[in-house]
């Protein structure tokens, strides 16, 4: 029986019961954009991707041996719950390190990979008909999650005019009775942006008045440019207590596929996370959680060229997107991602971005996979070769050739908000 899409089974009345719950659950389109292009690629086509935020590089050798050595050693059982205790407290020191926090393991819990912090820090916290303000665009799965749980899903807007940093009246505006979370994330999937120690304040100023749980995405936090400094909202006063601070080791050292992720969070909820952990993946595997423990521990020089290499190549692709006519793009401050405007060719993003797999043969993401304040942009991931950026830019400027930019609309931001896929 040949394998069908989540939507075909959900549209099927002649299936077998399926979880109401189930239809609110939306996806990452990296990997459906992936699949296309694969097909294309099996098809004779020449590919170059841009779409995933994957490190290329590979995971530094000390930290692969460090896990061999951990099987070697018989690390290959059952672990308590939350993690091993000798990692979680080399994970609370590393964020006393360079956060300036005072975490102790009793507030780590590692889970595989930092995504189900996600999932676990809003299933423990939210009730149904709860609001919870996250950043658009954003991270798509802070959406789904909220949507899954029949939370209430309160759009923050980022807009380019502001560096892609929240407008501090946005978030006043947004704020109800009904809030019990803000989501924050910086640097900033999908637009690299940072928010500055100014915007933490204001927030953790909201989070106090109103009594509010942040939830604070950091996975990015060692990758930063041009002098830029992550804060971390959990080292201000008042918001340790309330912070959901999630991290993982994933982008930093080029261990996606190990999943290896944690949060650090009151003793209290920590119990309560540790439950759900019980009752979904009993623990995080004990070998990847030593291979995590020398990350911090060992030498950082390979992060410091992985850094430098990243660097250097969004210093290439924006100055390339800034070439092409119709198309701008700024600076970012931090991870690994461009998020230019192509509002001026008067496509949608899902448009531009098939547009741009199908003609220039470069996969990409259309900026709406990150919300609707998405609209008229489109994401490239620059983890990828200097030489394929060049070639993807290449490509990219030959198709756009074709078309024919229109004058950028007098309130770029009302068309974006405007425009629906």
């Amino acid at each position: 029986m040949p394998t069908r899409s989540f939507e075909t089974i959900l549209s099927d009345p002649g299936r077998l019961p399926i979880a109401k719950a189930v239809y609110a659950l939306g996806t990452e389109t990296a990997f459906d954009v992936m699949a296309k292009a694969k097909a294309m690629e099996a098809g004779g086509i020449d590919m170059i991707y841009l779409q995933i935020g994957e490190p290329d590089f590979i995971t530094p050798k000390y930290i692969i041996e460090a896990a061999k050595k951990a099987l070697d050693a018989g690390f290959t059982h059952y672990n308590p719950v939350p993690g091993l205790p000798e990692v979680r407290k080399a994970f609370a020191d590393y964020l006393n390190r360079t956060r300036g926090t005072d975490y102790t393991l009793d507030e780590i819990v590692i889970t595989p990979g930092a995504k189900p912090l996600i999932f676990y820090g809003l299933l423990a916290t939210i009730n149904p008909g709860d609001e919870v303000i996250f950043p658009d665009p954003g991270y798509p799965i802070y959406e789904s999650v909220i949507n899954y749980i029949k939370a209430v899903p309160i759009r923050l807007p980022l807009r380019e005019s502001r560096n892609f940093r929240f407008d501090f009246a946005d978030l006043e505006a947004a704020v109800t009775d009904r809030t019990k979370m803000i989501i924050i994330n910086s640097p900033h999937n999908p637009t690299g942006g940072m928010l500055e120690l100014e915007d933490l304040k204001k927030i953790a100023d909201v989070a106090i008045r109103d009594n509010l749980w942040v939830m604070s995405d950091e996975v990015y936090s060692r990758i930063v440019y041009d002098g830029h400094v992550h804060h971390t909202i959990a080292g201000l006063p008042g918001m340790k207590e309330r912070t959901i601070l999630v991290e993982g080791h994933s982008k930093t050292y080029a261990m996606t596929g190990w999943r290896l992720g944690y949060g650090a969070v009151n003793t209290d909820l920590m119990q309560i996370i540790t439950r759900l952990i019980t009752n979904c993946n009993s623990c995080t595997s004990s070998f990847t959680q030593i291979a995590g423990k020398a990350a911090y521990e060992g030498p950082q020089d390979e992060v410091d060229v992985f850094v430098k290499k990243f660097q250097e190549r969004r210093d290439l692709i924006v100055r390339r997107l800034n070439e092409i006519p119709g198309v701008s793009c700024l600076n970012p401050g931090g991870a690994f991602y461009v998020f230019p405007n192509f509002s001026s060719f008067g496509m949608k993003s899902r448009e531009m971005e098939n547009y741009l797999i199908e003609e220039a043969h470069v996969a990409c993401l259309g900026g709406t996979s990150f919300g609707k304040y998405g609209q008229g942009y489109i994401r490239f991931s620059y983890a990828n070769s200097l030489e394929n950026i060049n070639k993807a830019m290449d490509r990219i400027t030959a198709a756009l050739k074709k078309l024919k930019p229109r004058e950028k609309r007098p309130n770029h931001e009302d068309y974006r908000v405007g425009i629906s896929d």
